[in-house]
């Protein structure tokens, strides 16, 4: 996660140990890359799904020990077989990254939810087996981090998602406050849209807290790592209310300033 993409998940920061920098990197390097593959670009959906394939194909060749046919997968093979991680997790990105390619819409939250479990919980779950904390507590708290964070990006992209024909609002939540795509595709605010953005926002938020209790379980760095990530999503959170969820005209991000307010309010967690 995640990543540019995952920009609310500050991963291999000064406050990851240095001997994990680059087993984090190498992960970073193949989240990244999938994703620019499902997402980047004017390739056909035929040519990504192939592409993706292709990257199921090396993960099929690490899994049965055979030598991967990529630099990248080479590197990654190593940091799989070296911190024992499970190839699983690698796998259900790919499956999101090609959902991705395929599907635009999200009946439900459930549906949603599910994809956020491919789509962003396996990164979490990976940062924890390096850390070699993996008790069942922890892995449900950072699925719990991870699928805020990625709702949270859902919520703050909304216009950018929309050009790309994208909606991940659920399609139960539209009519329910009395909302359409046409009012996302003229980017047009209402006090609907503002009670409709409200409701998304206190379910991540709701999301993000049950996940805080991670941060006192985990020691020194990565304790407060998570700690700066889940102060992020919240602030973006905050960011969103503040503009009444108006992100047809602005779209919240952090900026200087912000990171010492996310450092202050670490301090107190």
């Amino acid at each position: 996660m995640p990543v540019e993409h995952y920009e609310n998940f500050p991963v291999a920061s000064f406050l990851v140990p240095a001997k994990l920098r680059r087993p984090i990197e190498v992960i970073y390097q193949f989240a990244r890359s999938a994703d620019d593959i499902a997402d980047e670009g004017d390739a056909q959906p035929a040519e990504r799904l192939i592409k993706l394939a292709a990257y199921q194909a090396e993960l099929d060749r690490v899994e049965a020990g055979a030598a991967p046919e990529t630099a990248l997968f080479a590197a990654l093979s190593e940091v799989i077989t070296q911190h024992e991680l499970p190839i699983q997790l690698f796998r259900d990105l790919l499956d999101a990254f090609a959902q991705d390619v395929v599907k635009t819409r999200y009946a439900d939250y459930p549906e949603l939810i599910d994809y956020c479990r491919r789509s962003a919980n396996p990164v979490g779950r990976l940062v924890l087996h390096l850390f070699g904390r993996t008790e069942a507590i922890h892995l449900e708290q950072s699925d719990c981090i991870c699928s805020a964070l990625q709702l949270i990006n859902f919520w703050q992209d909304v216009a950018v998602d929309w050009k790309k024909e994208r909606i991940y609002i659920p399609q139960t939540d539209l009519p329910h406050f009395k909302v359409g795509e046409a009012d996302i595709a003229a980017g047009r605010w209402s006090a609907n849209w503002a009670a409709l953005m409200d409701f998304e926002i206190d379910r991540a938020q709701a999301l993000m807290l049950k996940g805080v209790p991670l941060v006192h379980a985990l020691p020194g760095r990565l304790g407060w790592e998570i700690r700066l990530t889940i102060q992020g999503g919240l602030r973006i959170l905050e960011r969103l209310r503040q503009v009444r969820g108006n992100v047809f005209e602005h779209r919240p991000k952090l900026g200087k300033w912000d990171w010492l307010v996310l450092a202050g309010r670490s301090l107190r967690m």
